[in-house]
């Protein structure tokens, strides 16, 4: 008997399987229909796992695209399902920081895991991922090459928190012959603050879970950890806390009651 989370996000679409003690996940690409990308996620997920459809009892769905999918018991909010699988992999989280392709979360938790605040930035492109992809695209690198922890003495201040005029604003300072490390440590910067400006405005915490593909990125990790001064707990997999959520609320719904925490 499985569960199956699975979160169509902006940029990514992942799905989770749970049950029998264990645990797989699959990562693909949104592309232009989330419809279909919920789809083939949850097929690669059980091809993958070796599983057939009717060994999955309950699937929900979160993200964005969480009402497109057709297949599904229920969808549940992308706040409630990131606290679930934040809470299950790290108990003692006070706060959540989820950075993804499109937009960027912050998530309080009580003691016992439950949503007791959030704040989003979901009509910007400023201090998420596809602002650091752009950022990457002006500077004339790999998107992952934007990724590394850059020290430098003197990082660059990037003014602009528009999208459009940041890449102006790196062109130009390409332009002048500002070193690149000084300008991607100046990028950094600026998604950190914006995301650890929600964050403080929402309270003081140390047990802090960060999670979206942005986790990956430890040159913004290592700013935002500055910024709030608090070390900044990053799952293996920061891009599936989401749709392991999503699969957890699914098993609790098979054994019977409501949400794990809350």
């Amino acid at each position: 008997m499985y569960t199956v989370g699975i979160d169509v996000g902006s940029s990514s679409c992942k799905a989770v399987l749970w049950g029998n003690d264990r645990c797989e996940y699959v990562i693909i690409p949104t592309g232009w229909s989330p419809k279909q990308a919920g789809r083939e996620a949850y097929q690669k997920l059980l091809s993958q796992a070796g599983v057939v459809p009717n060994e999955v009892k309950y699937r929900v769905a979160t993200g964005y695209g969480r009402i497109s999918l057709d297949f599904i018991d229920e969808a549940v909010t992308e706040i409630t399902c990131h606290a679930q699988g934040a809470k299950y992999l790290f108990p003692l989280a006070e706060l959540i920081i989820d950075i993804g392709g499109q937009d960027s979360k912050v998530i309080v938790l009580n003691s016992r895991g439950g949503v007791v605040d959030f704040a989003m930035n979901d009509k910007c492109s400023a201090g998420t991922g596809k602002f650091l992809e752009i950022m990457a695209n002006a500077l004339g690198i790999d998107p992952a090459e934007i990724g590394a922890t850059v020290t430098v003495q003197d990082p660059i201040t990037i003014s602009s928190m528009c999208t459009v005029f940041a890449e102006t604003e790196v062109i130009g300072l390409l332009a002048e012959g500002i070193d690149k490390r000084r300008i991607i440590a100046g990028i950094h910067a600026a998604v950190a603050q914006r995301v650890a400006n929600m964050a403080n405005r929402l309270g003081d915490f140390q047990v802090v879970v960060f999670t979206g593909g942005v986790a990956k990125n430890t040159g913004v990790k290592k700013k935002l950890s500055q910024l709030l001064g608090a070390e900044l707990l990053v799952p293996a997999e920061p891009q599936i806390v989401g749709a392991l959520g999503a699969a957890l609320i699914g098993w609790k719904k098979l054994i019977g009651g409501g949400l794990l925490w809350g």
